[in-house]
């Protein structure tokens, strides 16, 4: 019986040590930093003057988002975005575009993130003015013609209406503006366009009384002008005899 335990007990020995060698070998590699850099976010690939175009399934573009630089980082398949510029289209619609200082890219591509002195523009259609929307964080949807933002908003709309909030969501395919909370709107009614003042009629110069539409009133003044009215007392008539010599 004493043999058998003066066996064993090596054995239960070496595999415990081997399981508590194997466990801090395990516990080593996970915490120590991987020699290929996969764990840290270092950028695999920068590029200047980055634009990506996309198209729907006719060909026709649907937006465009380019910027100063981009810089993708692969452990989170991340992409970064230096002076962004996105320009959304839909066809017989006005075009929108947002710029931003600096840009977010999630890895699957579907969420575009702007931040520090955004501005939406949007143009003007059918009778409606130029819109704009100045934020410090926006984020868009592209596959859903969607964007949206928890920050303050100032939206201005030509020609005279100015709306503070927080909180909106752009719904570009139904044109729709939801502002989310403390909304602020100050509109001005447009003022008419003065008329044109009529010009003052000249008056015809004096016209001489010989014209046309003067004649029987000049005619009558020259014939009572030339009327001698007969004395009161007529004085004869004395004749002067004349002699021959």
């Amino acid at each position: 019986m004493f043999g058998r335990s003066s066996i064993f007990f090596p054995l239960v020995l070496a595999i415990l040590l081997a399981i508590i060698t194997f466990w801090i070998d395990l516990t080593v590699e996970q915490q120590g930093p991987k020699i290929d850099g996969s764990n840290r976010h270092d950028p695999d690939y920068t590029m200047n003057n980055f634009v990506n175009t996309q198209t729907d399934t006719t060909g026709k573009l649907r937006y465009v988002l380019a910027a100063a630089e981009m810089v993708h980082y692969p452990d989170d398949d991340s992409t970064t975005l230096q002076r962004p510029r996105f320009t959304q289209f839909t066809t017989d619609k006005p075009y929108t575009q947002i710029e931003g200082l600096r840009g977010y890219v999630s890895s699957n591509g579907e969420e575009v993130e702007l931040v520090d002195n955004v501005k939406v523009t949007r143009q003007a259609f059918e009778g409606k003015g130029e819109m704009q929307v100045l934020t410090e964080k926006l984020t868009i949807l592209p596959e859903q013609d969607l964007i949206k933002t928890d920050s303050p908003v100032v939206i201005t709309q030509a020609p005279k209406t100015l709306i503070t909030a927080t909180g909106m969501i752009y719904d570009k395919k139904n044109k729709t503006v939801k502002l989310l909370k403390g909304v602020k709107v100050h509109y001005e009614r447009p003022t008419m366009a003065p008329t044109k003042a009529a010009k003052p009629v000249a008056k015809p110069a004096a016209k001489p009384l010989n014209i046309v539409t003067n004649t029987e009133s000049s005619a009558k003044t020259s014939v009572k002008s030339n009327i001698q009215k007969p004395s009161k007392k007529r004085q004869p008539i004395r004749m002067k005899s004349r002699s021959n010599k």
